[in-house]
């Protein structure tokens, strides 16, 4: 008899879960249930459609219904699981017309994935605050611009924040970002990095306010602005961009354990507490490969390896998770923004002795046409000497310069090793001396 995996969720997490468990046992019978219309699309897109980069938000579906037939999985769409019986391994699910049924499983995948978080801010239950985390939170906000809106607020100044703030002043509204800590992309940069960064955006028109908490959201039943450390920003449309929470309620009315990051507790096979139970995604919370403690990362890349981790395993096979960094990259106007493993702020949380090197160079030979500047930073560990982590900020050509120092990280290299790298050269591509390679050096030098 033919195993039966059900997979709750139906976005990166899930699908690859999917596709791995069907590359793993051509017989078993696969099951996803999703509870929106439109499953496997790119939530990372969304911010570029409302930009123009992008021309429809129906280009951001990656699997389209063909997919799942040629994989020969039972997709549902707008479909809720109501509760999960891990004594009985069933699913409640209840369909968009109130029709119930029970799904039994073999093994679960929870892939329940996050949902826009709003604080508690007096006025926050006004109409017209938007979010942007699915298909018809992009198309609120797009047909907003379309009926006029010439002016928006966006609340956080993380990644998510500062694309849409983009996306919306290239549709030529005046934006203003409103952020509470003293600081842009505070999970990502430290403040010395993210200086140039905010200098950047303001220079393009954006209003940025950091260190200004969101006091009260102002309007009589439609929200029309935002009260934030005593001044008032008035704004035909306001976003709430102040991160996503861990959808764990299903899970939890199941029995499973929630770990110390409030998502759901994993091992390396991405197993949960209770047998045949796993969770993936932006759900689950992975180990800190530097740190070796828990960690919530809740980014497409994560995702996609969880469900393939996932998928394997729930399906029969063995397959292992070996942690995260939190690499991210974000493209601001023509400013590439990247960082992996910890800054030197989250290390000395950590309570993690580091020194620093930072370097500006180019991304090309100083005479060549075209050449844009970059610029990077080191974060060494003082005791072992071990890259802790990285970043960078530049024209062109930080992406890969992330994943070397992602490689760098999980190969434990030393920034004495790196600043013997072997690098290439070539006026059109890159500089004589490889950035990363001085940053090194900077590093050694004040180490000595």
């Amino acid at each position: 008899m033919p195993k039966h995996i059900v997979i709750i969720g139906a976005h990166a997490a899930g699908v690859d879960a999917a596709s791995a468990a069907r590359k793993t046992d051509r017989t078993a019978q696969i099951t996803m249930l999703t509870e929106e219309k439109h499953p496997g699309y790119s939530r990372c897109g969304l911010p570029f459609v409302i930009g123009g980069h992008i021309p429809n938000f129906s280009d951001l579906i990656v699997f389209p219904p063909t997919y799942f037939q040629m994989m020969k999985i039972s997709l549902k769409t707008e479909t809720k699981a109501k509760a999960i019986d891990t004594t009985k391994k069933t699913v409640e699910t209840q369909d968009k017309t109130g029709k119930s049924e029970t799904i039994s499983y073999d093994t679960l995948i929870i892939a329940t994935g996050a949902s826009s978080f709003m604080p508690p801010i007096k006025g926050k239950e006004k109409q017209g605050i938007c979010s942007l985390r699915t298909l018809e939170d992009g198309y609120t906000i797009d047909q907003a611009v379309k009926n006029g809106a010439r002016t928006a607020v966006v609340m956080g100044a993380g990644l998510i924040g500062l694309e849409t703030a983009i996306g919306l002043r290239e549709k030529g509204l005046n934006v203003t970002v409103v952020e509470m800590l003293p600081q842009i992309l505070p999970q990502m940069l430290d403040a010395d990095m993210a200086k140039p960064v905010q200098e950047m955006l303001e220079q393009k028109g954006i209003n940025i306010q950091t260190g200004k908490c969101c006091d009260e959201i102002l309007g009589t039943e439609k929200a029309t602005g935002v009260s934030a450390g005593g001044e008032q920003f008035n704004a035909d449309l306001l976003i709430s961009a102040f991160g996503v929470r861990a959808n764990t309620q299903l899970a939890t009315n199941a029995g499973v354990v929630l770990g110390d990051t409030k998502a759901i507790k994993t091992n390396a096979r991405m197993e949960t507490n209770i047998k045949d139970v796993y969770a993936i995604g932006d759900c689950a919370e992975s180990t800190h490969i530097v740190t070796q403690k828990p960690a919530l990362m809740q980014f497409g890349t994560v995702a996609v390896r969880h469900g393939k981790v996932a998928g394997i395993n729930a399906a029969g096979g063995y397959a292992l998770f070996t942690g995260v960094l939190g690499s991210s990259i974000s493209r601001l106007y023509n400013a590439d923004v990247g960082s992996t493993g910890l800054t030197e702020s989250a290390a000395n949380r950590a309570r993690i002795e580091t020194i620093t090197g930072t370097i500006s160079s180019k991304t090309k030979a100083e005479y060549y046409p075209g050449a844009l500047p970059i610029k990077v930073k080191l974060v060494v560990e003082k005791e072992s000497q071990k890259i802790m982590g990285a970043q960078i900020i530049g024209g062109e050509e930080v992406t890969q310069r992330i994943n070397a120092i992602s490689f760098a990280i999980q190969k434990q290299m030393t920034a004495r090793e790196l600043a013997k790298a072997d690098t290439a050269y070539a006026p059109p591509v890159c500089e004589t001396w490889e950035p990363l390679v001085l940053a090194a050096e900077m590093v050694l030098m004040k180490l000595r």
